[in-house]
């Protein structure tokens, strides 16, 4: 369940902060660079913050837990995602959509996993 809640705080909290750079039209208020670097930078944030905070109840299975934790999150942020680019909200098209965003949630699975292998390391 956890995993569950951690992983729509990490949807919920770059998509609130993304509102402080969009008009209501739905364009840019500075250089869209800047915001998707803005994004990313949000994100991993927030991700690695929760993910730290998800391992502090994690005594074993490390690994097993980080695989799961990672795609469950990647799952969870393309699902939230895909429902904004059907629903409208993003106006691009699903190819688009993976090309400019969706790629970028890969980092997920990636830095939970080298925190899983990082705190096997420690364990030994």
């Amino acid at each position: 369940m956890k995993m569950i809640l951690f992983g729509l705080i990490l949807w919920l909290v770059p998509f609130i902060v993304s509102f402080a750079f969009v008009d209501r039209q739905g364009n840019f208020t500075i250089d869209e660079t800047f915001f998707k670097s803005i994004m990313v930078v949000t994100g991993a944030l927030v991700g690695v913050v929760l993910a730290v905070r998800y391992f502090r109840d994690v005594e074993i299975d490390y690994v097993n837990d980080a695989i799961l934790l990672g795609v469950i999150w990647l799952v969870i942020n393309f699902a939230l995602d895909l429902s904004m680019v059907f629903g409208g909200f993003f106006q691009m098209t699903v190819v688009e959509y993976f090309k400019d965003i969706g790629m970028r949630y890969l980092a997920m699975p990636i830095y939970t996993i080298g925190m899983g292998y990082a705190l096997v390391q420690k364990a030994k």
